[in-house]
C-alpha cells in the first residue's frame, strides 16, 4: 500500500510539474506580440494600379513611387493589424537574368523591405515569382515568424501559397486593387483567403503618375544635394509642428521612422514645391527629405 501511494505521489508530483511548465509556456505566448509581412506582387501591382490611375499596364508609360507605396502599404497594414508589429515588406518581381534594375536596386535598399527576384522571359512574363511567394509564406508559417500575411495579388497560381500558410496557422488577408472594369483578381483565389480588402483609386494616385513631356520638364532642373533636402525636410517640420502643435507630435513619434501616408504625401508635395524638383522616384533624397523631418521634430520633443 505504501508502495502505490508513493507511485501515485509521483505521478501527482509529474502532473503538478507539468502543468506549471504549461502555464508558464502559455504566459510566454500571451506575452508574444502578434507578427505580420506584406507580400507584394509587383507584376500585378504595377499592372493594376497602371490600369487603374494611368489607363495603362505599360510599365514604360508610367511612373511608379515605390517607396511612398510601401510606406502607405506598412501604414494600412498598421491600423488592419493594430496589435501586431511588422516583420518586412517583400517585393516579388521579375528581372532578366534575375539581375537588379537600378529600380529594383533602389527598392531594396529601402528599410524593412525584402525584393526578391523570378525570371523575366523575352515576352517581359515574370516566371518563377509564384513559387518565390510560396516558399516564403509557407516558412514563415512554419517557423511562427508571423501570424497574419497580407498579400497583394490576384493570380490564381497563389493558391496553393495561402494554402500552404495556413496549414501552419498563419491567416492570410488577399489585398486587391480597385478594377475599373472587370475583376481582375482570381475566384479560386478570393474563396481561400481569410479576409478581403480592395484598395480604391484615391489609394493609389498619389503614387503612380503617367509619363509626358511636362513630367519629364518638371524633373530636369539641377539635383539638389542631400543635405538641401534634409534642410527643407526640417522647414516643413517646423512649419507642421507649429500648425499641429505638440500633441500631434507625441502621436507621431511612436511610428518613428515612418510616416503615415498622409503625412508622407503632404511632405513630399511641399518639399517638391520649395526645391522646384520632383523627387519621384529618388529614393535617396526621399530618405534625407523624411530624416530631415524626423531629426527636427525629436529634437523638439
Amino acid at each position: 500500500m505504501k508502495a502505490m501511494n508513493d507511485d501515485l505521489a509521483a505521478v501527482s508530483a509529474r502532473i503538478d510539474r507539468t502543468n506549471e511548465l504549461l502555464e508558464r509556456m502559455l504566459a510566454e505566448v500571451a506575452k508574444t506580440p502578434s507578427t505580420h509581412a506584406i507580400f507584394v506582387d509587383a507584376g500585378y501591382l504595377y499592372a493594376a494600379a497602371g490600369r487603374l490611375v494611368a489607363g495603362t499596364e505599360d510599365r514604360r508609360a508610367f511612373d511608379l513611387d515605390a517607396e511612398g507605396l510601401i510606406d502607405a502599404l506598412i501604414d494600412r497594414a498598421r491600423t488592419v493589424f493594430a496589435d501586431s508589429r511588422l516583420l518586412r515588406v517583400y517585393w516579388y518581381d521579375g528581372a532578366r537574368r534575375r539581375i537588379h534594375t537600378a529600380e529594383q536596386q533602389s527598392i531594396a535598399e529601402l528599410p524593412d523591405v525584402k525584393v526578391r527576384l523570378g525570371n523575366l522571359n523575352a515576352n517581359n512574363q515574370q516566371k518563377g515569382v509564384d513559387s518565390l511567394i510560396r516558399s516564403d509564406l509557407e516558412s514563415l508559417a512554419r517557423h511562427r515568424a508571423i501570424s497574419d500575411a497580407a498579400l497583394l495579388g490576384g493570380d490564381e497560381d497563389l493558391v496553393s501559397a495561402v494554402e500552404a500558410a495556413q496549414g501552419y496557422g498563419a491567416r492570410v488577408h488577399l489585398w486587391g486593387i480597385e478594377a475599373p472594369e472587370a475583376r481582375n483578381q482570381a475566384e479560386p483565389l478570393l474563396w481561400e483567403v481569410d479576409s478581403q480588402r480592395t484598395l480604391d483609386l484615391e489609394f493609389f494616385k498619389p503614387y503612380v503618375n503617367r509619363r509626358t513631356a511636362a513630367a519629364y520638364d518638371a524633373g530636369a532642373g539641377t539635383r539638389p544635394t542631400r543635405d538641401d533636402v534634409r534642410f527643407v525636410g526640417a522647414q516643413i517640420a517646423a512649419k507642421w509642428l507649429a500648425s499641429r502643435g505638440r500633441e500631434a507630435l507625441v502621436e507621431l513619434l511612436p511610428g518613428h521612422p515612418y510616416l503615415p501616408g498622409s503625412v508622407d504625401q503632404d511632405l513630399l508635395v511641399e518639399a517638391e514645391g520649395l526645391l522646384q524638383y520632383s523627387l519621384r522616384g529618388q529614393a535617396d533624397l526621399r530618405r534625407s527629405l523624411r530624416d530631415g523631418f524626423w531629426d527636427h521634430l525629436q529634437a523638439q520633443y
